[in-house]
């Protein structure tokens, strides 16, 4: 029997001394050779006797150096980055190996500022070990409530969930149902254990109502977790953070849509080039800014969202909006002046993101994100709850599936979750496009395109509704006390004028005109900073409140009086105190709480003499008693060149409002 046993070891040792003689071949030719052998984690060693060649080879794993001393050279072969303990779930050949560094680094700082610095630097970014350990910390000081899921909770329900079947075969709970899920550069292990992560998430959080951003954020996770275990208890302590300023994950539908329109705000202020090219090319904004998340969660790259996410662990939501805000600026700027590449710009947004590689680096990437004066997270909160509230009230709030249309019907709904399937079982909204339609909409002052233009420029909340004419002097003459009994009761109204030399001026107004007796007799401004003043013929121009593209002019200080003498009367600016330690940016002060700003804050205001819109040195509009004359000048709540001539003649008057299409 020993005999048979030494013949096969003098046969294995025979075949990897011929295995040795064609490695020295091979790096004769070579000067230097990498391999890897992923599949094993075994520390394999092969030992020659002296008496085959006197030769010994020594094949190590874990060792960083090939020792051949018969040939009197050593060949020092990197250790791969799939030697760490986080790399169960990676395959190699997708990932870029020339990015990963081996210096041995360590993060010790825990100051807020200095890890901000670290992580938009990238710091941890090139070394895979590294970048896991730091998700691990950053993820484990996350606020979670007291009872929550982790790695041993996920050992004993895996079984019980899954069993032997296969997963790939396993339907996915409904918030993620035919979800984009990326696989990034995860091996066959790594996409499977994706799904067997989600459908314990599910069993364990039944509170999830939507959240298409998990199967990313757990495909991401695996990346750097030593088993689905680990990379469970990371997503389970984002999932039930609760600390009430610290928002990570969409995880409801109503979440998810408001999120949409507060992205749709901040495009409308930030990207207004953008903006521009959305409203010309596409029939329904809304629909293209729903993909914002899909953008960052589901087409970015794996080098591009990983640098993100360091960031976001740090930094919390706002930096979403930074980068979605930043891919939608590189998108115009890449493709301004050529030609859709598909009939929809939404299918060119994801495959510019899905190719961002071609024009911009991560690094720029963030660079142009941080570039932009973006809110504070307090404020966008503020703005994320105005529009949370305005879906309640118009009862966008859950999933409903008995409102859902049939299954073949679910594609053609505009405003929809299409982001991630059309197929999606949410569908509780009616096609809401810009709400303006050739069928239903008839102006004597603006075309459709005019209208829809118009639409665009309005707070998202508001462009769920329809234009409804609430007011024209072709139908109601030229009275500025029907003017009022047909606008009141109305919040906001859009305000249309033809001029007898057909030029074309108006403002969107915030406010109801009722709020106008709040100043007994004076004349008393009023509004808030989503007021704007437009014209459209000869030329479109939009006037903001001049705040927010200048919010140094903002006023520091509490209540202000301000005085001027439009038709022999006196303006006064009324105001809300408020502790100037908790005021916010001039722009949502005075958007959610009315605070105002000297001159700059006189938004509208009306008697039974006159209409005024705008003021400081002068207004952007101002009618007279019998709707017949106006004049238009420079003022400094707008900043704006003349509307039209400056003193004109009244066409026609048009008063427009928005009709609730969810509940009428």
């Amino acid at each position: 029997m020993w005999k048979n046993a030494m013949k096969r070891n003098v046969f294995l040792q025979w075949k990897i001394l011929r295995l040795f003689f064609y490695w020295q071949h091979l790096l004769t030719c070579l000067p230097v050779l990498s391999f890897c052998l992923v599949k094993t984690s075994s520390c394999l060693r092969f030992y020659v006797q002296k008496s085959f060649c006197q030769t010994y080879v020594s094949v190590s794993l874990s060792c960083q150096t090939f020792i051949l001393p018969n040939r009197d050279f050593q060949h020092v072969i990197p250790k791969h980055p799939a030697m760490d303990e986080y790399s169960r779930f990676v395959d190699w050949d997708k990932m870029d190996v020339s990015a990963q560094s081996q210096d041995t680094k360590e993060l010790t700082c825990t100051d807020l500022q200095e890890l901000k610095q670290l992580a938009r630097q990238g710091y941890w970014a090139k070394n895979h070990s590294l970048r896991a350990k730091v998700y691990h910390k950053l993820i484990s000081n996350i606020p979670c409530r007291t009872v929550t899921p982790d790695a041993n909770v996920y050992r004993d329900i895996v079984v019980k969930i899954i069993g032997k079947r296969n997963s790939s075969s396993l339907p996915l709970p409904e918030f993620v149902d035919n979800s984009l899920i990326p696989t990034y550069c995860l091996n066959a292990e790594g996409v499977g254990a994706v799904r067997k992560i989600i459908l314990c998430i599910a069993n364990q959080f039944p509170d999830i109502s939507f959240c298409p951003a998990l199967p990313s954020v757990i495909a991401l996770l695996l990346h750097y977790s030593k088993d689905e275990a680990e990379c469970f208890e990371q997503v389970c302590r984002i999932l039930a953070c609760n600390d009430p300023s610290k928002r990570l994950i969409d995880q409801t539908f109503l979440a998810f849509e408001s999120s949409c329109m507060t992205f749709g705000d901040l495009v409308n202020k930030y990207c207004q080039a953008a903006h521009k090219l959305m409203v010309a090319v596409s029939e329904d904004v809304l629909e293209v800014y729903s993909d914002w998340q899909r953008w960052l969660f589901g087409e970015l790259p794996m080098a591009y969202i990983a640098r993100i996410f360091d960031v976001f662990l740090v930094e919390g939501y706002k930096v979403l909006y930074r980068v979605a805000l930043a891919l939608l600026k590189f998108f115009h700027k890449v493709r301004a002046g050529q030609p859709m590449e598909s009939d929809s710009i939404q299918q060119d947004i994801r495959a510019f993101v899905r190719d961002i590689a071609k024009s911009v680096s991560p690094e720029r990437l963030l660079e142009k994100a941080f570039a932009i004066r973006l809110f504070s997270r307090k404020e966008i909160q503020l703005l994320q709850m105005a529009n949370e509230k305005a879906l309640q009230q118009k009862g966008i709030t859950v999933k409903q599936k008995s409102l859902a249309p049939p299954k073949r019907e679910r594609a053609k709904v505009s405003r929809s979750m299409q982001m991630y399937s059309i197929e999606d079982p949410f569908m509780i909204m009616k096609n809401v496009h810009l709400a303006v339609h050739a069928e239903n909409f008839k102006s004597e002052i603006v075309s459709v395109k005019e209208m829809r233009d118009i639409w665009s420029w309005i707070p998202e909340r508001f462009a769920l509704c329809q234009p409804l004419l609430l007011f024209t002097t072709l139908e109601h003459g030229c009275s500025l006390s029907r003017f009022y009994s047909h606008s009141e009761g109305h919040e906001p109204t859009l305000l249309l004028i033809k001029t007898t030399a057909k030029e074309v001026c108006g403002a969107y107004l915030s406010t109801d005109w009722s709020e106008r007796r709040r100043g007994g007799n004076k004349l008393s401004f009023f509004g808030t900073g989503e007021c704007f003043v437009f014209r459209l013929q000869p030329e479109v121009e939009r006037y903001e409140w001049v705040i927010i593209k200048h919010p140094e002019l903002a006023s520091a200080g509490s209540e202000t009086e301000n005085h001027a003498q439009p038709a022999s009367s006196t303006l006064s600016s009324s105001s809300i105190p408020s502790d100037p330690s908790d005021r916010l940016s001039p722009f949502l002060a005075a958007r959610h709480f009315n605070l105002p700003s000297k001159t700059a804050s006189m938004f509208m205001a009306g008697s039974s003499e006159c209409i005024i819109v705008g003021g400081g040195d002068g207004q952007a509009l101002y009618l007279d008693a019998d709707l017949n004359h106006g004049r238009t000048s420079h003022c400094n709540t707008f900043n704006n060149q003349p509307l039209c001539s400056d003193s004109f003649q009244i066409s026609i008057l048009e008063v427009w409002g928005f009709r609730d299409t969810m509940n009428g």
